[in-house]
């Protein structure tokens, strides 16, 4: 058992020093999954990795010591998923739109499902993702890991508990729905 599985089990049972121990150990592949996402945005950005790993951290661990993880797998799925939700809400506060508010949709590269340069194509893709995750839950878990946390194929087929062949036949799948999903108002077929 890794020492970040044993703290996340002992913040499970309750132990109220446990998240404390937690954020050396995990601090360095959580700072590279905040640099992966912010190499994707513009150039100027003001939010550093630092930033975003203590945010989302604080989201993950912060407000409520004894939420309970089930292991290694799923606190790195929620700080990916952490990290997407606040470069979402900062999207989105950047343009002072809600909602959508007027805001044109550009067709993004399927093959980074999403590697989106411009706050307009992060929002787009946080709604398409909502859509994937209503429509297929599995998918757009997978989407997440490879996306947000930078998993290969076959570590999200491992975190995922389903074959390297499922996980790849999942991401053509997924590559497919936001190519369709992404395609703008104007697109036809």
């Amino acid at each position: 058992m890794s020492e970040a599985t044993r703290i996340l089990d002992a913040i499970a049972a309750g132990d109220p020093t446990a998240a404390d121990q937690l954020l050396p150990i995990v601090y360095d592949e959580l700072r590279r999954l905040a640099a992966q996402r912010l190499a994707a945005e513009k150039p100027g950005q003001t939010l550093q990795a630092t930033a975003l790993v203590h945010e989302a951290y604080l989201r993950l661990v912060g407000c409520d010591p004894n939420k309970p993880w089930e292991g290694r797998r799923h606190f790195f799925a929620a700080a990916a998923e952490a990290m997407r939700r606040i470069l979402v809400d900062r999207a989105r506060r950047k343009h002072g739109q809600r909602g959508g508010g007027g805001r044109q949709l550009l067709p993004l590269d399927p093959d980074a499902v999403a590697a989106p340069e411009a706050a307009d194509d992060l929002i787009a893709l946080d709604e398409a993702l909502g859509k994937l995750t209503e429509a297929d839950p599995k998918v757009a878990e997978l989407v997440k890991l490879r996306y947000f946390a930078g998993l290969t194929v076959p570590q999200a087929a491992a975190e995922l508990g389903i074959s390297p062949r499922t996980a790849d036949a999942w991401w053509a799948y997924a590559k497919a729905w936001f190519q369709d999903a992404l395609r703008g108002p104007d697109a036809t077929g």
